[in-house]
């Protein structure tokens, strides 16, 4: 079965009211966060860690598709954990084999040598859709914007039509340095990984931060990707939507309805919750603004942000 009738059959028949008491309307969902990797196979992966118990095992989309399928998910798209080149082809080798992939953000460090001819060699994929920066293997956005040739490779992406991600990891030195970007790539695509953010709790320093985010969702290429919402609190998880309704607001209202993403950052996420409790609580927000921003965040926004090739 082809990718586009592969797809289109998923959508026509998942839903998500496995996660609810309450029957839910059928939702198609394209989640634009999960990580896949198998420490397994010859040499090993850089990540996740032995010592992480519950990520260091073989991650595959066919587990993946066992449990998201009965929730709506019809896509997926996979974003590199890695920062050894080749482990970029191995990703999209995976995808080959399975259309739950519509597209992988991979890894690539600008600023080096090779990465015009790697980015080169990848983006002949069209499953290729960008790469991801941040505070990631000893890299640092706000530190290496600096470096020559960094602005330079990403215009290669912009020329490319394709995007980054940027994830900080809690370092909020991302936001500034997503600005130098921009300034200088107004027509970048960046996707924000892993909003809300747990703001900073002194005054000042709270004022510069919310004074920058609206900077930062004023730019019409910025996109919001809402992927860590659950908190644990004194030894538990709510999963009540309205624990998290003041973060979601915030995002809501700078961002509004066409740059707001869903990810579930698979399978870092169950370090928190299971897959399922951390839709319900997105699921629920997104289905009270009512089924147009509903189908927005689910899949349509990600259409815009990533321009993976495929329907759903």
């Amino acid at each position: 079965m082809n990718r586009r009738r592969f797809l289109a059959a998923a959508g026509a028949s998942a839903g998500i009211g496995a996660i609810s008491a309450a029957p839910a309307p059928a939702l198609r969902i394209i989640d634009t966060h999960t990580h896949f990797y198998d420490p397994t196979r010859p040499g090993g992966t850089p990540w996740p860690p032995k010592e992480e118990k519950i990520l260091y095992r073989p991650v595959l989309p066919a587990e993946y598709i066992r449990m998201t399928k009965p929730l709506g998910v019809v896509g997926t798209i996979e974003v590199e954990a890695s920062p050894l080149v080749e482990d970029n082809q191995w990703v999209l080798d995976l995808a080959a084999k399975n259309p739950i992939l519509v597209g992988t953000v991979g890894d690539l460090e600008p600023g080096k040598p090779d990465f015009g001819k790697h980015l080169e060699r990848f983006h002949k994929n069209p499953l290729f859709r960008g790469i991801r920066l941040g505070t990631i293997w000893g890299r640092y956005v706000a530190r290496d914007v600096a470096n020559p040739g960094y602005i330079p490779d990403l215009k290669l992406l912009a020329q490319a039509d394709l995007e980054i991600d940027v994830v900080g990891d809690g370092d909020l030195s991302i936001l500034p340095a997503i600005l130098k970007i921009t300034d200088q790539i107004p027509t970048l695509r960046v996707v924000i990984d892993h909003l809300p953010f747990d703001p900073p709790k002194e005054k000042k320093a709270r004022d510069g931060y919310e004074r920058t985010m609206r900077e930062v969702a004023s730019r019409p290429h910025i996109y919001a990707k809402i992927s860590n919402v659950l908190r644990k609190v004194d030894g538990r998880v709510p999963d009540d939507v309205d624990y998290y309704r003041p973060g979601l607001d915030e995002l809501w209202g700078l961002f509004g309805p066409d740059r707001v993403v869903y990810g579930s950052n698979w399978p870092v996420s169950d370090r928190i919750a299971p897959f399922a409790v951390a839709l319900k609580v997105v699921r629920e927000y997104f289905q009270a603004k009512g089924p147009d921003a509903t189908e927005k965040y689910f899949w349509k926004n990600s259409k815009s942000a990533y321009r993976w090739v495929g329907t759903v």
